[in-house]
């Protein structure tokens, strides 16, 4: 019997690093995700294959269950990521796994590995859902992180996440302005590190307060605009302050300085996705700096 599982991309709008200390922050589950399909083998073994958007392996390896140990796995660091996960899996749900059967996986990503859009927590949600654990515990006792990306896993529509206490909250929003075909997900052909770049933001000092409330202000703003115009000023004072907090020039200062339009960082900064306005003449634009990958508002958002 084949089990199925599925969890969406993500983006976050707003937030960025300031989320890790209970800042607001908007986000958006993508149309692209991840599947995680599972059957059962006779041998008490664990056979994975990772398939990427062309329908190429690009992971592949075989786990003794009793054990956890590794077989064959054509990526070793990878095959030790995967191990952690499913360990922690079954920590926390002790059945998981420990039956005689063995088990054949596949995962099937519905966007490129170096866009950044939840690789690992369209798996972590997936392989929560198969063990039946609670997707959040299984992302901060593995890897640590926000887990707002967890949220956009399970939830299909634009989101406003926060910490609390420890505790994620989670609230469905309305996040389709009237000015949404102004925007543009401009990929900056790098992939970022989200734990080096956490690590490198928790080493800044600075009033975590005083920014905790100016970026939830600010993602409440983000999500009223009623025009660009607005919608730009807004997301202009978050890059000025964030700039500031990670003593990081604005990737439009650095990359883009005579771009007419607004652009803004996405998640980790200077890596992946950003947010541009502008006009139908917006993609060529960035087609000519060389970043071939420009997708409208609408394609991206589930």
């Amino acid at each position: 019997m084949e089990k199925e599982f599925y969890s969406n991309g993500k983006l976050l709008l707003s937030g960025e690093y300031a989320i890790l200390d209970g800042a607001l922050g908007l986000a958006i589950p993508t149309k692209q995700g991840q599947f995680l399909k599972v059957s059962e083998l006779d041998a008490e073994v664990l056979k994975w294959t990772s398939f990427d958007t062309k329908k190429e392996i690009w992971f592949q390896a075989e786990f003794d269950l009793k054990s956890f140990g590794i077989r064959t796995a054509s990526d070793e660091k990878v095959a030790l990521t995967l191990i952690q996960l499913l360990t922690e899996a079954r920590n926390q749900n002790p059945d998981f796994l420990s039956n005689r059967a063995g088990f054949k996986v596949e995962t099937h990503l519905g966007f490129p590995r170096s866009w950044g859009l939840g690789t690992s927590s369209t798996l972590i949600n997936n392989i929560a859902q198969w063990a039946q654990v609670d997707a959040y515990q299984l992302l901060w006792n593995a890897f640590g992180g926000s887990g707002y990306d967890i949220a956009c896993a399970q939830h299909n529509s634009p989101i406003t996440y926060q910490i609390q206490d420890g505790v994620p909250k989670v609230n469905t929003v309305v996040f389709s302005p009237s000015f949404k075909e102004s925007l543009y997900f401009v990929h900056l052909n790098e992939k970022q590190s989200s734990r080096e770049a956490i690590a490198a933001y928790k080493e800044q000092q600075f009033n975590r307060g005083k920014l905790i409330h100016s970026i939830s202000l600010l993602t409440q703003q983000m999500i009223n605009a009623t025009s660009l115009n607005e919608f730009e000023l807004v997301i202009a004072q978050h890059e000025t302050i964030m700039s500031e907090v990670l003593q990081t020039p604005t990737i439009k200062s650095r990359l883009f300085p005579d771009y007419s339009g607004s652009i803004k960082s996405l998640g980790a900064w200077g890596g992946d996705f950003i947010l541009a306005t502008g006009n139908d003449q917006t993609p060529d634009y960035f087609k000519s700096k060389g970043y071939k990958t420009v997708i409208a508002f609408s394609e991206m958002l589930l």
